[in-house]
């Protein structure tokens, strides 16, 4: 016998309208979609919130937070993943590509000793199914360290890697274009004197130097013979997207200039932008601000980066913003876009035969309170 559940009274999202109405949930699964309340005892009133499809999130670097909540400090490994897997859970993402940093321009870092603890906390709970949404992992695959290639080689064929990046932090070279901020965010972040910052700018040119085209080839190649999915990261010029189209990346991961979403969309790579950029109203680090791209229909993934709570938050903020955008449409930033954009083609959106992961969700003056949340049928928050 299946188990079902009936959500009715609530402002159901699809695709392409919202209006009032039930959802059955059957299996695991969305069995039904029908306008107006449901009479059935046992059906549970969402009181008027909104009813979402769980967002899907691509690039969350989140995670490592809870495992280096400050320098120096390694937080115990499953701990540190439930805290991260519940805060996921509450910001309504039910699909979650955890963001592991293979390498770290500034060396061994935190992220970089820590990588192995986080990728066999993941892997272990969600063996054991300890996790309340569902984690993948995607390797974000620094170009520049000498270790790059043997980083990849160890964990590449993990069942849960779903998408790979490559990344490029060499200071000046894609994400910080303009060098005051360049220098105002390295000196600022991780209290760097102008010496030492100098110090640590000359040796990361000389690391691009010796590694970044080789490192780039070999990880491409091992990528594609997985037929994994590639993204770019923070493009900045027409040459860094004609690079990533040679490599056959379908995902421009945060692109840094108009020059670069441009050359992006007419390549035809997903364009995903960063929820803080647009809640916060732009880039802290001097880039193409979020919204512009939105508004001229350049973006088609929004991504939490570094806050989960951002994603919902720029859901709901986007249809205020006065530019054009509905609120199906901006749910789908979050949700069918990016499943679709890694072949994830049974979820995203409330639709019959998918995924039941679902998000209620209650509008507080210009705030969304995440009241719910449903992975698979099962209710999770």
């Amino acid at each position: 016998m299946s188990i079902e559940s009936i959500l009715t009274n609530a402002r159901v999202v699809t695709a392409d309208r919202e209006f009032t109405g039930s959802v059955v949930i059957r299996a695991g699964l969305i069995a039904e979609i029908d306008d107006g309340l449901s009479r059935a005892p046992t059906a549970i009133d969402l009181e008027g919130d909104y009813l979402l499809p769980g967002l899907v999130e691509l690039h969350t670097d989140s995670m490592e937070k809870h495992f280096a909540p400050r320098p120096g400090v390694q937080w115990p490994s499953l701990p540190a993943l439930m805290a991260h897997d519940t805060q996921i859970a509450a910001a309504g993402i039910t699909t979650v590509f955890d963001s592991l940093s293979l390498g770290d321009v500034r060396g061994e870092t935190d992220r970089v000793k820590n990588r192995a603890r986080m990728v066999e906390a993941i892997c272990a709970a969600s063996e054991r199914r300890l996790t309340r949404v569902e984690h993948r992992l995607h390797l974000r695959c620094e170009v520049t360290p000498d270790d790059a290639v043997e980083a990849v080689d160890r964990w590449i064929d993990l069942p849960l890697v779903g998408l790979m990046s490559i990344n490029d932090h060499t200071p000046g070279q894609r994400q910080f274009l303009d060098a005051t901020k360049l220098k105002q965010y390295y000196m600022g972040k991780f209290a760097m004197t102008e010496p030492q910052f100098e110090a640590f700018h000359a040796y990361s040119v000389e690391l691009h130097a010796r590694n970044a085209a080789k490192h780039r080839r070999e990880i491409v190649a091992r990528a594609h013979a997985r037929a994994l999915p590639l993204a770019s990261h923070d493009d900045a010029t027409r040459a860094h997207v004609a690079e990533a189209v040679e490599n056959g990346m379908t995902i421009a991961e945060f692109p840094t200039t108009r020059e670069a979403a441009d050359a992006s969309r007419e390549a035809g790579l997903a364009v995903l932008v960063g929820a803080p950029n647009l809640v916060l109203g732009g880039s802290h680090s001097g880039n193409i601000a979020a919204i512009d791209l939105l508004r001229e229909g350049q973006a088609d993934i929004l991504s939490s980066d570094y806050v989960p709570a951002s994603l919902m938050e720029a859901v709901f903020a986007l249809p205020g913003a006065g530019i054009g955008i509905c609120l199906p449409q901006a749910v789908q930033l979050a949700s069918l876009n990016p499943a679709r954009a890694v072949g994830l083609e049974d979820r995203g959106e409330i639709a019959t035969a998918r995924r039941a992961d679902l998000v209620r969700v209650r509008q507080f003056e210009s705030a969304p309170m995440v009241r719910a949340v449903w992975c698979a049928g099962e209710r999770v928050v």
